[in-house]
């Protein structure tokens, strides 16, 4: 009987699954994408360096190629997007204070707190991460696609040889222009956003004034949040424009490598920017 017992429990089919040990190709598995993850961490990272130091020491060289850069940038990665971001504001708006009347409107304290639920949910965290990815979607992509290309037919090779500093003259006017675009575009989200949110107001006859609407805005607001939601959102620009640009630049691709570069860098960019947003929740939670 007891060697049944010890029978039962050698065999493979005993359930004493703490036991067994990891299988060696998920350890593998596992190992590599950790070791791959490392390595584009310091890879991106590295890349972000020597980008600001290229942004910082020559920020007076060459103005007149690299300013009417910038302005094509700014253009292309803030004021075409404008119309977009104009009618998502007004549907943010609506869906924000909709919600919120619709499952806390029976209970009269809470339009007391309309302006500070806006600007909780739409200043400090929709407004600058919604800016963030739809400049992603509609730039970000096209950063990858054209750096990609231009590395894959040995443009930037061409570069190197006329004595052209690639990351001056092809990754820092996409630095400060995203930088910029998402600022600004997110200013104008907010603004929308927040204006639309009293006309859903109006039309469901909610008795809250104009004058105690924007009083609530301006009383939940702070100066910290406006220097953190600069600072938020340019860090947004930077991060997005740092990961698009290695994924295109910074390491040699075939022409059929570009859309799987394409692909790596909007995820990995999504992932930085939801860290980053988690990190400025902790900041407004200790300050």
């Amino acid at each position: 009987m007891q060697n049944g017992n010890a029978r039962t429990l050698e065999s493979p089919q005993a359930p004493l699954f703490w036991r067994a040990p990891l299988h060696r190709s998920y350890a593998n598995y596992f190992g590599r994408k950790l070791f791959e993850f490392l390595l584009t961490v310091h890879g991106v990272g590295a890349f972000a360096l020597i980008t600001l130091g290229v942004l910082l020491s020559k920020l007076r060289s060459s103005n007149r190629v690299i300013y009417p850069l910038v302005l094509r940038e700014v253009s292309r990665a803030g004021l075409r997007l404008l119309p977009m971001f104009l009618f998502l504001a007004a549907a943010l708006g609506l869906v924000v204070v909709g919600q919120t009347l619709t499952w806390l409107g029976r209970i009269p304290a809470v339009m007391d707190y309309l302006g500070t639920i806006m600007v909780v949910v739409v200043v400090r965290e929709l407004g600058p991460l919604i800016a963030a990815l739809l400049v992603l979607a509609r730039i970000g992509t096209a950063n990858v696609v054209e750096l990609g290309t231009a590395r894959a037919l040995g443009e930037v090779d061409a570069l190197e040889a006329l004595g052209i500093d690639p990351i001056h003259y092809l990754v820092v006017p996409r630095v400060i222009g995203m930088a910029v675009g998402i600022l600004s575009l997110t200013v104008y989200l907010i603004l929308g956003a927040l204006v639309t949110g009293y006309l859903w107001i109006f039309v469901q006859d909610v008795p809250v004034r104009p004058s105690e609407y924007f009083n609530q805005l301006a009383g939940a607001l702070s100066g910290l949040d406006f220097v953190l939601l600069a600072l938020k959102a340019s860090l947004f620009g930077y991060i997005i424009a740092i990961v698009t640009c290695y994924h295109g630049l910074a390491q040699p691709l075939r022409l059929e490598e570009v859309s799987h570069a394409t692909v790596r860098a909007v995820a990995q960019s999504v992932i930085a920017c939801v860290l980053l947003d988690a990190l400025f929740i902790l900041i407004y939670l200790l300050v």
